[in-house]
């Protein structure tokens, strides 16, 4: 459970609330069913608009990495090369065949198995990267979405807001109804800005920051076994592998 998330989106949001109570308003002046249905409807409909399905579902998929990240365990992957290295110079990559089916990371298992059936340093590290770069690829490409989203609810929030003061422009003859009728129409704005800026933008930056993390240990992983394909010491391949690790 990412707690820092948590916090700095309850943070947010009570700084809004208690700002607006400061100024002496109140907490139902923020609440507005149609203003939200507009902001948040609008805003996933134009993103449905532009995203292929498979990216739209697999964004949806990883915002639960806001508050349950992946682990992605550097050092024990450090850790779990330097073991196998040692095992394949003392047994052989033969010698790796009991470990294959313990490995809980797809991306180090395939890496292993590549390694286990003979394949050259080259062709090992080739694949890897092309199969890194296509993970990444496709997970940057749904961190984007809410990118998108934090572009359309500022948008969406000014559209409700216009068509909220052409109800008030309905009501002219009813001054007393003015002020009100204008305060519920801006409530859209805040709702699209808001949402903008509070949730859907720093989703994506942390989004993109998961993604990349996972880049490296993965690229720690190719590096890792390919060096041990080339045969190299276990105390040059732990070297190389901590330098990646600063």
């Amino acid at each position: 459970m990412d707690l820092l998330s948590i916090f700095g989106l309850l943070l947010g949001l009570s700084a809004v609330v208690l700002g607006q109570y400061l100024e002496g308003g109140h907490l139902a002046m923020l609440v507005n069913g149609p203003a939200l249905l507009i902001v948040v409807g609008g805003t996933l409909g134009a993103t449905m608009v532009q995203s292929p399905l498979p990216v739209f579902t697999r964004a949806l998929r990883m915002s639960s990495w806001v508050f349950r990240p992946p682990v992605l365990p550097l050092d024990a992957a450090m850790k779990e090369l330097i073991h196998w290295c040692r095992v394949a110079r003392r047994d052989g990559l033969l010698g790796l065949e009991g470990i294959v089916e313990s490995v809980r990371n797809p991306y180090a298992r395939k890496s292993l198995q590549l390694l286990i059936d003979g394949n050259e340093p080259m062709v090992i590290r080739e694949t890897l990267q092309v199969d890194s770069a296509v993970r990444e690829q496709r997970d940057l490409l749904a961190a984007k979405v809410f990118d998108s989203m934090g572009g359309y609810a500022p948008t969406l929030g000014i559209l409700g807001a216009v068509i909220g003061l052409i109800h008030v422009m309905n009501n002219l003859s009813d001054p007393s109804l003015l002020g009100q009728g204008i305060g519920v129409a801006f409530v859209a704005t805040v709702y699209g800005v808001g949402l903008a800026n509070l949730v859907f933008l720093p989703v994506g930056t942390k989004l993109r920051t998961l993604v990349r993390q996972e880049t490296r240990l993965e690229e720690i992983i190719a590096i890792g076994i390919t060096a041990i394909a080339d045969g190299e010491n276990p105390r040059v391949v732990e070297s190389r592998l901590q330098g990646l690790l600063k």
